[in-house]
């Protein structure tokens, strides 16, 4: 069981790895400088006492609280308690557990359309490749974006690249501050890749 104060170390931490580019949650391994008096005397503690009780596995926690600020990373403590978070944990941990099997029909929405792979990442004029819109519209995961860049390393040329410098760094943000999360099998992520590839008669290193 965790407590109250326990729920807000983690939320505050989850919050501050998503928000600001300082701040590494598995490097700092999850500790927060608020002290149980500073916590004690918060308006909002209450939430966090609910949390608690709502959610008494750490792990889970973590979990839950990645899952949402994914989805939103200036989530509400209050909206934590909605039943919509929960529908958020629960569609992000459906896509986790069945990881290999997404990302192959990812792939294959992914590259079927293209005769060179490279057409995927490649930015022409400064504007959003092909992947990163699939991405940003949701007509693929975004864990897939995630492990194929941890695969293949594009996102230094996308940054050098892409226009953009409002949207673009707040995604690529989200993108690298969420991949340490999602336990892939990455030699069989990459076998699977070069599998949807080869189908095509297209060829990547």
């Amino acid at each position: 069981m965790i407590t109250g104060y326990e729920a807000f170390g983690h939320y505050q931490a989850i919050k501050l790895h998503f928000s600001t580019d300082s701040y590494d949650f598995q490097k700092y391994g999850g500790k927060s400088k608020i002290s149980v008096e500073s916590f004690e005397n918060r308006k909002d503690k209450y939430f966090f006492y609910k949390l608690s009780r709502k959610i008494q596995n750490k792990d889970d926690l973590v979990d839950f609280l990645v899952a949402n600020f994914v989805n939103d990373e200036n989530c509400w403590i209050g909206n934590l308690l909605d039943e919509s978070a929960v529908e958020n944990y629960r569609a992000r941990q459906k896509v986790l557990k069945s990881m290999s099997y997404t990302f192959e029909n990812d792939c294959k929405k992914i590259f079927d359309e293209v005769c060179n792979p490279n057409e995927v990442i490649k930015v022409v004029n400064g504007d959003y490749p092909i992947l990163l819109t699939m991405a940003m519209r949701k007509e693929i995961e975004l864990e897939t974006l995630c492990i194929l860049n941890t695969l293949l390393g594009f996102f230094n040329f996308w940054t050098s690249s892409i226009t953009d410098t409002i949207r673009w760094p707040l995604f690529r943000r989200k993108v690298l501050k969420y991949s340490p999360f999602i336990n892939a099998d990455l030699t069989k992520c990459k076998n699977i890749l070069k599998k949807v590839v080869n189908e095509n008669n297209k060829v990547i290193s």
